[in-house]
């Protein structure tokens, strides 16, 4: 099932994060996230639950995205799923929920960056309809 997120999915996302995405961000600094991003309406944020056990079996994050050079678009931020629900549709239909939201919106469409190592990934948002314009680097400089 399809739910709005809420501040006591923190420690379930954090554990999501770390063992699907690889970020392994401290929990209280996950929830201080949460609750902040929660509030701010240019973040759109869904839950999967399962039916059966009431766990949260995933969940997708996805900003506003404006530019210069581009009408509103969505950005997903995060789209991920706990490894004990995967294979069962859950990203798809957290991704078809998304692209509803857009087009409620009137939004241009979707992007996403996905790691160039996450091939299983690739082939996902392939076998979905989206297609890979682009390679890149990212670049940081931390403080």
């Amino acid at each position: 099932m399809l739910r709005p997120i809420e501040l006591t999915d923190a420690a379930t996302l954090k554990k999501i994060n770390t063992e699907q995405l690889g970020y392994d961000f401290p929990l209280e600094l996950t929830h201080h996230q949460l609750g902040k991003l929660i509030k701010d309406q240019h973040h759109y944020f869904l839950i999967y639950e399962d039916d059966i056990t009431n766990e949260v079996a995933g969940y997708l994050h996805a900003e506003v995205y404006e530019s210069l050079y581009s009408l509103p678009m969505f950005n997903v931020l995060a789209l991920a799923v706990d490894k004990k629900f995967s294979r069962k549709g859950i990203g798809k239909q957290l991704m078809i929920s998304l692209e509803e939201e857009a087009q409620k919106r009137n939004f241009e469409g979707i992007r996403l960056n996905s790691g160039e190592k996450r091939t299983q990934a690739h082939k996902f948002y392939e076998a979905i309809g989206y297609t890979s314009d682009k390679s890149q680097k990212r670049f940081l400089k931390a403080f």
